[in-house]
């Protein structure tokens, strides 16, 4: 009789901890290499022993071409704010915490929600907030969002390139941490067909004169701009030329339509939002809330500063 194998991908963590606590040599560096896939959603590292702390490498990427815009557009001050959604879904790629078979109850009190049987999977997000803030990464927030077991993490206020180094590596910390706590992550910008909301990556944007007294005029200028170029923007905000947020922006579910451009005050329908706050103080900043959640933060903010600033 053959012997049948079983196919084993997890580990005892506790095991882990022995070899994490063994001295090292004062002047070995592990430095972990994080770059961006080929399909511009995805992470890849990789570590590399030295007895030095090396420079840091820069790469021909969408981080260069963002790099080289925010140096023509620095006397400007460009801030993001980037609002993170994903899904958190278990070791066999269902939703988490959801039935084997059939639907949880639909959406409505799962936002911003507290308790067992609505907030799916708090310890991964609160391991996630405690890492990244011991990374330095300058995480500002978060919540449980429409979805059951979706949940968003907020980046910023960043300047410039910083925005797109920040939300990577915090990327980078949950997809690590999913390693732990078994569960797998998906920034798919419609992760669920039918009746449910999708994930975005909404990006909030301003410039010094934004933020200044009467800033409410060149906010409303910006949005012009983004209106003109429209279909620029969609087609790059998302790694899948605009078809991964076609099946998200369908003018429902807090979305706009993919196919018009529109702008209201506290407008979740709309392509870009002005905050009560900003339309009452007559400053602030837009939301731009057509990007998807696996955008490259580099293509949206180096198009938000070309969009807004130097066009």
């Amino acid at each position: 009789m053959t012997q049948m194998i079983s196919c084993q991908s997890e580990t005892d963590k506790t095991v882990l901890t022995h070899y994490m606590s063994l001295p090292q040599d004062k002047d070995t560096v592990m430095v972990e290499y994080i770059w961006v896939d080929i399909d511009g959603d995805g992470l890849r590292c990789k570590c590399k022993i030295f007895d030095f702390v090396p420079e840091k490498a820069s790469g021909q990427n969408s981080r260069y071409s963002c790099a080289q815009t925010m140096k023509l557009v620095e006397d400007s001050h460009p801030w993001f704010g980037i609002e993170q959604e994903y899904l958190i879904l278990d070791a066999n790629g269902h939703p988490f915490g959801w039935p084997k078979n059939g639907f949880p109850r639909p959406q409505g009190p799962y936002h911003f929600s507290v308790g067992y049987n609505k907030a799916f999977g708090r310890d991964i997000v609160e391991a996630h907030f405690k890492a990244c803030i011991y990374a330095g990464v300058k995480i500002c927030g978060g919540n449980a969002e429409a979805l059951p077991a979706q949940w968003e993490f907020q980046i910023g206020p960043c300047e410039g390139v910083e925005a797109g180094d920040q939300l990577w590596i915090a990327r980078y910390i949950l997809f690590r941490l999913t390693e732990d706590f078994r569960v797998t992550i998906t920034l798919d910008p419609k992760p669920i067909p039918g009746d449910w909301n999708g994930s975005g990556g909404h990006t909030n944007f301003s410039t010094a004169a934004m933020r200044e007294e009467g800033g409410l005029k060149f906010i409303e200028e910006a949005i012009e701009k983004l209106r003109n170029k429209h279909d620029e923007h969609i087609v790059l905000y998302d790694p899948n030329e605009g078809k991964d947020n076609a099946r998200r922006l369908i003018g429902s579910h807090e979305t706009s339509n993919i196919k018009d451009f529109c702008a209201g005050v506290e407008n979740r329908l709309a392509s870009v939002r002005i905050p009560r706050q900003v339309a009452n103080e007559k400053k602030g900043y837009l939301e731009d809330r057509r990007p998807s959640s696996n955008c490259d933060p580099y293509i949206v903010c180096d198009l938000l500063c070309k969009t807004c600033i130097l066009d």
